[in-house]
């Protein structure tokens, strides 16, 4: 797959303040951020640090709608809350499942992806890898949450074995949670379903160093690039 510049201004973008009900849990706010013709749409879950409003996930909701892809943003649970600690993986995972269900039934007709940035990307996996989420084509991973920082391992990724879905892995190589050396075996082994993009010099957040030459808008360009292609691809 080649990365090939998609940005196209769309006429027209629309977006939703939501309240997103999960059943037995609660109610988190959400986004729905949607352009004109859009063809396609990724339910986007945040981080572990941050939530759905962080400039990174602004960033990219506006960029992928310029490339004509709609975004289902929402808080997990403890995020709403203000609570420090993440979510439980069941709690985290019927956040998700709550939120692909929501953003069907507001796009209807436009295929689904989903995933998210990290901590939101591996409950994604997690989630679809017990029980698929419904109408889900792909799964996209922001910086993959391989291990801890700086200590390399690769019990994380087990689960990924069990889904049959296509899955793209856009990862920094000076990402610390993803030692690339780890990684690229684990995603060898998964075979075809499974496409690795890293993004020279970026960190979990892709952002570069000044040496670099390059600029963090340019390699989420890059990143929001590769997405696009990828999606536009899926069958």
């Amino acid at each position: 797959m080649t990365a090939k510049t998609q940005a196209v201004k769309t006429q027209a973008t629309k977006t939703q303040e939501l309240k997103l009900d999960i059943e037995r849990i609660g109610a988190v706010s959400a986004i729905l951020t949607q352009p004109d013709h859009a063809r396609a749409c990724y339910v986007l879950a945040h981080g572990a640090g941050a939530d759905m409003r962080h400039s990174f996930m602004e960033k990219v909701a506006a960029g992928l709608a310029d490339r004509g892809i709609a975004t289902f943003r929402f808080n997990f649970l403890y995020m709403e809350k203000k609570q420090g600690r993440p979510d439980q993986p069941a709690v985290a995972h019927a956040a998700i499942r709550a939120a692909v269900e929501q953003a069907a039934r507001l796009c209807p007709g436009l295929m689904l992806v989903a995933g998210g940035k990290s901590f939101g990307g591996r409950m994604t996996s997690q989630a679809h890898s017990k029980t698929p989420l419904p109408d889900v084509k792909g799964l996209a991973f922001l910086g993959f949450p391989l291990h801890a920082d700086g200590k390399p391992s690769i019990e994380r990724a087990e689960h990924l074995a069990g889904i049959a879905t296509p899955m793209l892995f856009l990862q920094g190589t000076r990402d610390k949670l993803a030692d690339l050396g780890h990684l690229k075996p684990v995603i060898a082994e998964l075979g075809p379903k499974a496409t690795l993009h890293a993004v020279e010099g970026g960190d979990h957040s892709f952002a570069v160093l000044k040496k670099s030459g390059r600029t963090n808008d340019e390699t989420l360009a890059e990143v929001l690039d590769t997405l696009v292609v990828w999606i536009d691809e899926l069958v």
